[in-house]
C-alpha cells in the first residue's frame, strides 16, 4: 500500500512539475546564464516541498474557501508574469542592449532570490496543483499512505529541479549563439504573457 502511494505520488507530482511554466522558464535561464543556480534549484524545492506538505496536511480545502485570496494572489501574479514577459520582450528585440546592461552590472543575488520566490509562489496555479489537487488525492490516502504520497510527490520535484538546473549547462554550446538566446527570450515571454492572460479566463 505505502509503495503504491510513493509511486503514485511520484507520477502524479512529476506530471504537474514538468509541465512548462515561468518557475522552470526562469530557472532555466538562470541554468544557462550559471547564475545562483543551485539558489535557484533549492528555493524551487523547498517551495513545492511546503506546498505539498501543506495540501496533503488539508489546506487545500482552506484555499477553496478563502476565493478573495486567490483573486489577489491572481492579480499579484498576472502583473509581475506581464512585467517579466516585457523584459524578455525587450530582450528579444534589442538583445546587445541586454548585453551591456548585464555586463555592466554584476548578478544580484537577492534580485534572483525575490525573482525565484514570485515565479514560485505568486502563480495561482502552484497552489491549484500542489495544495489543491495533490493535497485531495494525498489526503485521500489510507493509513501510512499518505505520508508516502506526499513523499513520492516532493522526491518528483527534487529530481526535477536538480535535472534541469544541473542539465542545463549541456546545452552551453547551443546557448553561444545570440540567435539563440533570442528565441529562448521569445518563448519566455509568449510563457509569460500566456500565463498572465490565463490567470483571468
Amino acid at each position: 500500500m505505502e509503495v503504491t502511494a510513493f509511486l503514485k505520488g511520484i507520477g502524479l507530482g512529476g506530471s504537474l512539475i514538468v509541465a512548462i511554466g515561468s518557475q522552470n522558464a526562469y530557472l532555466l535561464r538562470q541554468a544557462l546564464k550559471r547564475e545562483f543556480v543551485l539558489t535557484c534549484i533549492a528555493i524551487c524545492i523547498l517551495c513545492d516541498v511546503v506546498l505539498i506538505a501543506a495540501g496533503v496536511a488539508g489546506m487545500g480545502r482552506l484555499i477553496m474557501e478563502a476565493p478573495a485570496l486567490l483573486f489577489w494572489i491572481k492579480i499579484a501574479g498576472a502583473g509581475f508574469l506581464f512585467w517579466y514577459g516585457l523584459r524578455a520582450a525587450r530582450s528579444a528585440l534589442n538583445p546587445s542592449a541586454m548585453v551591456n546592461e548585464q555586463n555592466n552590472a554584476a548578478p544580484d543575488r537577492r534580485a534572483v532570490i525575490a525573482a525565484m520566490l514570485a515565479f514560485s509562489l505568486l502563480n495561482p496555479h502552484v497552489y491549484l496543483d500542489t495544495v489543491v489537487l495533490l493535497g485531495s488525492i494525498g489526503g485521500q490516502q489510507a493509513g501510512n499512505g499518505r505520508l508516502y504520497f506526499a513523499l513520492g510527490a516532493m522526491l518528483a520535484s527534487v529530481i526535477w529541479f536538480s535535472s534541469l538546473g544541473l542539465g542545463a549547462r549541456y546545452l552551453t554550446p547551443v546557448f553561444s549563439r545570440p540567435g539563440a538566446w533570442r528565441i529562448l527570450d521569445i518563448i519566455i515571454t509568449l510563457i509569460m504573457w500566456t500565463l498572465a492572460i490565463s490567470l483571468f479566463l
